[in-house]
């Protein structure tokens, strides 16, 4: 039997709050039918810095419900609260605008922030259950100031075999903690991707970069590369993961003996391992602060610990007769280390995943 062709659908969606849960799969089902049930997979991919998806895994925990959600995110805009200072969000200090956009540029670091810390992805691969929601996860979506119009791509097929696979060397300062922006052009590594779609036959696909297993204290994320972003407020973040947190009871803080030992090792790295998800930390019998604690130091060093995989969609289409990489007008791949390599260089690995 012959499999059906992949069914690609692009979706328009209209937050009505600054954060929204917005569940795809019934949006799709109201525009095509049942489209998602001819499938086994889908890849969910959003084209923005501050709105995405989770994994399948981690949203099964939450039990995929808006409650769940909200129970998680709600950790960090603790972590990382809404009008924080935070370097990027001083108009003053952005000299790459003008004027006129800093009079519009939204203060949104929390949003940027949250999207690395709660592990949220540009790109995420779900089993098809069509009647099981998979939620948009908007974090900047609509102010009294603004209402953003978002855009999301959904790819639904049933097989995926690799075409092409090439290691790279990705050189990287002596800092411990630093960030790398793979979509520098000087870096030439997303014109060397779209090299290698060119050759590979490929319609419609995903491109995979992983960081290589011999690598150590790295990880990778999708977002915007703004300096003060990605060299202050991040870095920040790294080395004191409650820098920017406004804890409201604060004889805890006064008192580090107060704060559980297990809560002190994530505060200092110790623990590179971090037990599967912050559902743990949510069922620690402890005062409610003793848990909001726990969860603000735990997650943020699973999610930049862990992350060794960004995923980007690949198509040919009316424009390009050969496939390329398709990102958002303000999405970069980005390296992140906490501690110096070796050789001044990470490795990664570049897969292209043909989707039929």
């Amino acid at each position: 039997m012959i499999s059906p062709r992949p069914s690609e659908l692009r979706l328009t969606l209209a937050p009505q709050r600054r954060f929204e849960a917005i569940d795809v799969n019934r949006r799709i089902a109201d525009a095509a039918g049942d489209v998602l049930r001819r499938h086994q997979r889908a890849l969910y991919c959003s084209f923005h810095t501050t709105a995405g998806y989770l994994d399948q895994s981690l949203s099964a925990r939450l039990r995929t419900d808006r409650d769940g959600l909200s129970q998680f995110f709600g950790t960090f805009h603790a972590l990382f609260p809404q009008g924080g200072e935070y370097r990027h969000d001083r108009m003053e200090l952005r000299s790459e605008l003008s004027a006129a956009q800093r009079d519009v540029e939204p203060r949104n670091a929390d949003s940027h922030l949250t999207f690395i810390g709660a592990g949220l992805r540009n790109c995420v691969t779900y089993r098809t259950r069509p009647a099981a929601p998979v939620y948009f996860i908007d974090l900047d979506g609509a102010s009294d100031a603004m209402r953003r119009q978002r855009t999301t791509t959904v790819l639904a097929y049933d097989d995926e075999r690799v075409v092409a696979r090439t290691s790279v060397s990705i050189p990287v300062s002596k800092h411990p903690i630093d960030s790398v922006n793979l979509a520098d052009p000087r870096l030439g590594l997303l014109d060397q991707v779209n090299d290698l779609l060119a050759t590979s036959g490929l319609e419609k696909g995903r491109v995979d970069l992983v960081v290589e297993p011999s690598e150590r204290h790295v990880g990778l994320t999708v977002n915007e590369y703004e300096t003060l972003l990605m060299q202050h407020d991040l870095v920040d973040v790294l080395k004191n993961p409650l820098h920017f947190a406004r804890i409201k009871t604060r004889h805890m803080l006064d008192d580090p003996r107060a704060i559980p030992g297990k809560t002190l090792n994530y505060a200092k790295y110790d623990v590179v391992r971090v037990l599967n998800s912050l559902m743990e930390a949510l069922r620690l019998d402890q005062s409610s602060f003793e848990r909001l604690v726990a969860k603000v130091m735990a997650v943020p060093a699973q999610r930049f610990l862990r992350s060794r995989r960004v995923s980007f969609l690949a198509v040919a289409d009316a424009e390009h007769a050969a496939a390329h990489l398709v990102r958002g007008a303000y999405q970069s791949p980005i390296l992140v280390q906490w501690q110096s390599a070796e050789r001044q260089a990470r490795r990664l690995d570049v897969v292209l995943v043909q989707l039929s």
